[in-house]
């Protein structure tokens, strides 16, 4: 092997070394006239009262990852407590996922080919409106921003209401039909997915809704995640996201 294609060799590994390794960053923002308590796992929580930002560092090679906002929550001093939706393990900081209804603005960064994977899902059902998009690296095509703004909860059927947002069916009824628990193939959407659909064209509204709810970017590309009020298609800089209601307060 020649010397120049040795250095070459080497400057090719030393690049791919250093796109593999680059944390991604998200910028986590409320931009809802009330309190959310943000989730990430990984990651932990937040409150974010109207307007305040969360910026989370993710480590390259993070898979399995979600974000998601926790509504009507009581914590106390020491941030331990409860939520009405998207509550996990009982505290303000999470270490596990949150309880179905939520949100979720899932992901796995640099995968097959140094891509991104991204997503919103309504397959643990819906409690808050987002938007999912990428800051940099991208803007069209299948790295592009994602929007679940539809007034979802007012709208849901009687079967899938919850206290605070709108379950998916598998959550209710845990049948393959809705959870496709017998693998690939065993289901397809139904009544109650196609509410979501409808309503979210981009999101996930089944488990093996795959094909029109799977969006990529190049890795080491940054994202942001939004809460939003319902029926908005775009938010306006400046305004926020977020609400608590501390004990003893």
């Amino acid at each position: 092997m020649s010397y120049l294609t040795k250095f070459l060799s080497s400057s090719l590994l030393l690049s791919l070394l250093f796109i593999s390794t680059k944390a991604a960053n998200f910028e986590i923002r409320n931009n809802c006239p009330y309190t959310v308590w943000a989730a990430a796992s990984p990651g932990g929580g937040r409150r974010l009262d109207r307007g305040q930002t969360w910026n989370l560092n993710v480590p390259a090679g993070t898979a399995m990852a979600r974000i998601w906002g926790r509504t009507n929550c009581n914590f106390d001093a020491s941030g331990q407590g409860r939520c009405q939706t998207g509550d996990c393990t009982g505290g303000l900081v999470c270490r596990g996922w949150g309880v179905p209804p939520n949100t979720l603005a899932e992901y796995a960064l640099n995968q097959f080919g140094n891509l991104d994977f991204y997503d919103i899902s309504l397959v643990d059902g819906f409690n808050i409106p987002i938007e999912f998009s990428p800051t940099s690296g991208g803007g069209s095509g299948k790295c592009q921003a994602l929007l679940c703004t539809a007034d979802i909860n007012g709208q849901c059927p009687n079967q899938l209401r919850a206290p605070g947002g709108c379950n998916n069916p598998c959550t209710v009824f845990k049948t393959n039909e809705y959870c496709c628990t017998n693998g690939q193939g065993s289901c397809g959407p139904t009544t109650f997915s196609r509410f979501f659909k409808d309503r979210c064209p981009t999101s996930y509204s089944y488990p093996q809704d795959d094909p029109s709810s799977t969006f990529t970017c190049p890795g080491g590309t940054n994202y942001r995640v939004v809460v939003l009020p319902s029926g908005i298609s775009s938010f306006p800089p400046g305004d926020g996201w977020s609400q608590e209601r501390r004990v003893g307060s």
